[in-house]
């Protein structure tokens, strides 16, 4: 059924390395929880994403009905006949319910919402197609980089999650963190990052996403992450030194571990996910990865017995180096 329409669903790896609920003052003189667990991650988007448009061999030669309609990838579908449509089986089933009439979708585009009638163009072998390709949801591994100890509410990742076609940052309808295990590691080397290859059990759910920001993802956990962990104090960017700091993150299996690493520059670029530069030193994080790889993306830093932020990027040219994001940052995007 979803080929007729040039269906495609897609499950995209999450994997950035770079694949909370209050702001900051809500935590002056309280306490957050670094977590650094590895947790598998998914999201349902809220509509439908049209990730291309192609076209359709009709019998009088080649038509794009998506995009003679004004259809653009990067487009998300909310509605089809002023009806709701949350995933692309009921895109389909609304558009197919017509007949072959034209369709008049709801567009969410660039924060505006917008209205297109696609007609559907008569293949050669007389079935009908729109010429779109769809996504509707993602799914993959990353960190969580903090959960709050009186509320659950948790932030992860650091930056937000992307489409890979496209770009845009996913909207989400609903989401899950799930358990993970790391089962291995491909090193990174100057000019090709690592990555840790992760699986997890989308049933053994231990937390929802409510958020897809720039900043990270956020949500309540609702397992026991981060339960062995205590609680310390959130790090102010004015209070972020140069020197000696670790990080929490888990290279292998679900071991969580703390190594040692260097915060080079602070302040750079406040809110781009670069706020500061992270050079691993820890002897055995160097061997077994290379230093920061693709997965480890949300790891939380610590200096001085106090949460800074979290990993969001490595350099391509020196996987021993990456950027980092203040976690006062996260928490104001959580807000």
């Amino acid at each position: 059924m979803g080929k007729r329409w040039f269906l495609r669903l897609q499950t995209a790896v999450i994997i950035w390395i770079m694949t909370a609920v209050c702001a900051v003052t809500a935590f002056a003189d309280g306490a957050l929880i670094p977590v650094g667990e590895t947790v598998g991650i998914s999201i349902q988007m809220k509509g439908v994403l049209v990730a291309g448009v192609t076209q359709v061999q009709t019998a009088g030669g080649a038509a794009c009905p998506a995009k003679d309609a004004g259809l653009q990838p990067g487009d998300v579908i909310v509605a089809v006949e002023d009806k709701a449509v949350e995933n692309a089986g009921e895109l389909i089933a609304a558009v197919e319910a017509l007949g072959g009439c034209p369709a008049h979708m709801t567009v969410q585009r660039d924060g505006q919402s917008c209205r297109f009638t696609v007609t559907p163009a008569r293949e050669e072998n007389g079935e009908l197609r729109l010429g779109l390709w769809l996504r509707d949801g993602v799914a993959g591994i990353g960190t969580v980089t903090y959960i709050d100890p009186d509320t659950g509410a948790f932030g992860a990742l650091g930056h937000g999650v992307n489409d890979v076609d496209t770009g845009v940052l996913l909207p989400v309808g609903s989401g899950a963190v799930c358990h993970a295990q790391i089962v291995d590691v491909k090193r990174g080397a100057s000019g090709a990052p690592g990555e840790l290859a992760g699986s997890f059990d989308p049933t053994d759910v231990v937390g929802c996403i409510t958020r897809n920001t720039l900043c990270g993802i956020f949500g309540t956990i609702t397992g026991d992450l981060g339960a062995l962990r205590p609680a310390i104090p959130v790090c102010a960017p004015g209070e972020v030194q140069k020197g000696a700091a670790t990080i929490l993150t888990c290279v292998a299996g679900r071991e969580t571990r703390e190594y040692a690493v260097e915060i080079a520059r602070s302040g750079m670029a406040a809110g781009s996910g670069r706020d500061l530069t992270v050079h691993v030193t820890d002897p055995e994080l160097l061997e077994r990865t290379g230093g920061i790889v693709q997965g480890m993306s949300g790891s939380p830093i610590i200096q001085n017995g106090k949460l800074v932020g979290a990993v969001t990027h490595v350099l391509v040219n020196d996987p021993t180096r990456g950027y980092g994001v203040f976690i006062d940052t996260m928490l104001d995007a959580a807000a």
